[in-house]
């Protein structure tokens, strides 16, 4: 989450991030559930604001390459796609839920489009790996784009297809394409995880080196990726 930018909208950004307050199970903390659809919420300036959600893998290292566009309001990890409502990050790590670590994207379409996002998405993650990303392993570090409209569906399809035509992979893209469903914002330790804990060696450098390799997924990629991310950032350690 980008704080400069996030300060002057807070009081906002509230009413439209939070439409309903859940109490989380197991740790005791609040969960807020998000609403599925689109917003058009209207800022103090007039701006209308939409919301775009990802899973990628570790949501620790999706927030950066968000944070860092303009137009990008906000972002927070959470869990979403699963069948257990609010679940805590031991239910999800278990494997149990069926939720997939997640980064929903507050952002302004005047300023930063959805493609934009969607070619953001694709070059921080490893598109032909099933059921894992670079060191964490399991079906809740599957790619996934939740579409919250029809025009992100066909935006995210057309990009797809683009990508898998482009020649830059050597394998197929198991990325899916998925409806969005109620989206649980992870717990308060793990947002903005990357400014909390700047040393900490998340897979951010396995992205890192994946992006200045082929692009495709192949051995060296993946070896140079895993070689990058360290020990903080196998599932059980973080």
């Amino acid at each position: 989450m980008t704080r400069s930018r996030l300060a002057a909208l807070a009081p906002a950004l509230v009413a439209l991030l939070l439409p309903a307050v859940a109490t989380g199970q197991d740790t005791g903390m609040s969960h807020a559930a998000m609403d599925t659809e689109m917003p058009k919420d209207e800022m103090p300036d007039g701006r209308h604001l939409a919301k775009a959600t990802f899973a990628g893998g570790c949501f620790w290292c999706m927030e950066p390459p968000f944070d860092a566009l303009d137009g990008v309001i906000a972002t927070t990890s959470g869990y979403t796609g699963g069948h257990v409502s609010n679940p805590s990050y031991e239910q999800v790590s278990a494997g149990g839920t069926g939720h997939a670590e997640s980064v929903q994207v507050l952002y302004d379409p005047e300023t930063v489009s959805y493609e934009k996002l969607l070619d953001v998405f694709w070059h921080n993650i490893d598109p032909t790996t099933a059921d894992a990303q670079f060191c964490d392993h399991g079906h809740q570090y599957r790619t996934a784009i939740f579409v919250h409209d029809e025009e992100q569906r066909r935006l995210a399809e057309e990009s797809k297809a683009e990508l898998e035509a482009s020649g830059k992979l050597d394998a197929p893209v198991v990325t899916e394409i998925v409806d969005a469903t109620t989206f649980y914002p992870a717990e308060e330790y793990h947002q903005d995880y990357y400014l909390k804990n700047p040393l900490h060696p998340t897979a951010t450098t396995a992205r890192a080196a994946a992006a200045t390799g082929s692009w495709s997924g192949s051995g060296v990629t993946r070896r140079r990726a895993t070689e990058a991310c360290g020990p903080g950032c196998t599932l059980g350690l973080r």
